[in-house]
């Protein structure tokens, strides 16, 4: 019988393969990159908000166990230290059924187009891939698991969703980036500008390595760009978050603001990235410009990248590019504290049985993916999938709440409004958004 291809060897896409061995089905991994979790490689100095109790999958732990392996009791890892203490293990178990520099550029059905109705179920997958080395090759899959998360497609700075006028030729030239320097890579800017754009987790991030470069070296400039007309739900829930370290990080980051360590910009959305003389600023739609700055950094989100499965049939939501059941659970424009539940088989199913998306793919456009929740998707899928609809159908998992409400708020509301207060924890606190304290 043929294997059920799973796309990517990352957290979701490497438990995945240890259920589908657990049920007795023979996975085949493919990994775009040439390393387990390739793409958490990328960002393995983050630090991550969730403890390692909820950085493994329970069949992988099983599979992982008689080799001797152990879960590390506490702590919160960084994503090199969750490759060395469990993924990369993980992947070294499963072995051979893990293909390295093999890229997915097409899946589809055996004979069969998008176009085409008759027979189109009883035919295997197929799953195209391009190797390293240029050649390609053509796998049948009796399923196909599509893990390969959203790392490769950032959103860009054009608030519109598209680039900003030049925003390409500023990347080309090393200008504009998209992903958490480290901390070595963020000393190299003290005494100078940098801007940052976005609203969530990375950006909260980024915001405490500069905030620490901006406290040694007081003439550093850190600049904070929200399109939100509102402070809103930027700092997180606090106290109120179920994971303390995800609600400390957005503490932390309204520290810096009200520090004077970062200027905060509201209702800037731009338009334009303009560069001069070696630097780049940019420009909004109303007409603003910051001033110059020796980088930006832009962690504005990622989307899942559909480009490979143009012949699958998909029911997505036209917003959020997720499986539509999960993108009433996860729609950011209207969840708020205790609404958002696991998902399943059912809610990750699409038009063409036997394919399903999980993992931070399947929160399309949507922020705030945890581990927890991919674990819990391929558990249920890998039942599904092996015919266990009793298993599938059950819930293993309830998601802590974030502690912030209401959604994300008015995208025009002004910014001396906070839109963030809600059921969960008391309102924020107004924060100045004037000039700096001189330091």
């Amino acid at each position: 019988m043929s294997p059920v291809v799973v796309i990517g060897a990352g957290p979701q896409g490497l438990a995945a393969a240890a259920h589908l061995l657990e049920r007795g089905l023979e996975p085949l991994v493919l990994e775009a990159g040439d390393s387990p979790a390739a793409a958490v490689a990328e960002w393995g100095h983050v630090r991550l908000f969730s403890p390692w109790s909820e950085l493994t999958d329970a069949a992988a732990r099983r599979l992982l166990e008689p080799t001797g392996w152990s879960l590390p009791e506490s702590g919160f890892p960084t994503g090199a230290q969750w490759i060395e203490g469990y993924l990369a293990p993980l992947a070294e178990v499963l072995g051979g059924r893990v293909a390295y520099d093999s890229e997915v550029v097409g899946v589809g059905r055996k004979g069969r187009d998008l176009a085409v109705d008759d027979g189109r179920a009883e035919q295997p997958f197929v799953v195209h891939v391009r190797r390293g080395d240029g050649t390609e090759a053509r796998f049948e899959a009796q399923a196909v698991i599509d893990a390969s998360g959203t790392w490769t497609t950032p959103n860009p700075a054009g608030a519109d969703g598209l680039p900003a006028l030049g925003e390409r030729a500023a990347v080309s030239g090393g200008l504009v980036d998209f992903r958490v320097p480290t901390a070595a890579e963020a000393s190299e800017f003290a005494g100078g500008h940098v801007v940052i754009v976005g609203n969530g987790h990375s950006a909260a991030t980024a915001i405490g390595l500069f905030a620490r470069v901006a406290k040694r070296a007081p003439d550093t400039r850190v600049t904070w760009v929200l399109r939100r007309g509102s402070v809103g739900n930027t700092f997180g829930g606090g106290s109120g978050d179920e994971l303390p370290e995800r609600g400390a990080l957005g503490q932390r980051a309204k520290k810096a603001v009200e520090d004077g360590l970062v200027d905060l910009v509201t209702g800037f959305r731009t338009e334009e990235v303009v560069v001069e003389h070696g630097r780049v600023s940019l420009r909004a739609e109303d007409g603003r410009r910051l001033e110059p700055a020796d980088r930006i950094i832009v962690l504005t989100g990622f989307r899942p990248d559909l480009s490979f499965l143009t012949e699958i049939r998909l029911d997505l939501d036209m917003r959020l590019q997720a499986p539509a059941r999960v993108a009433e659970e996860v729609d950011p424009n209207i969840h708020s504290c205790g609404s958002v539940r696991a998902t399943g088989a059912a809610d990750l199913a699409h038009p063409e049985p036997g394919f399903f998306i999980v993992g931070a793919k399947s929160y399309g456009r949507a922020p705030t993916f945890l581990a927890l929740t991919g674990f819990e998707q391929v558990r249920s899928v890998v039942a599904e999938i092996a015919g266990d609809r009793e298993a599938a159908a059950r819930v293993d998992l309830v998601l802590p709440d974030t502690g912030v409400c209401g959604g994300a708020g008015l995208f025009d509301e002004p910014a001396e409004v906070n839109s963030g207060a809600g059921c969960c924890t008391s309102a924020p606190q107004p924060i100045s958004l004037g000039e700096r304290p001189r330091r």
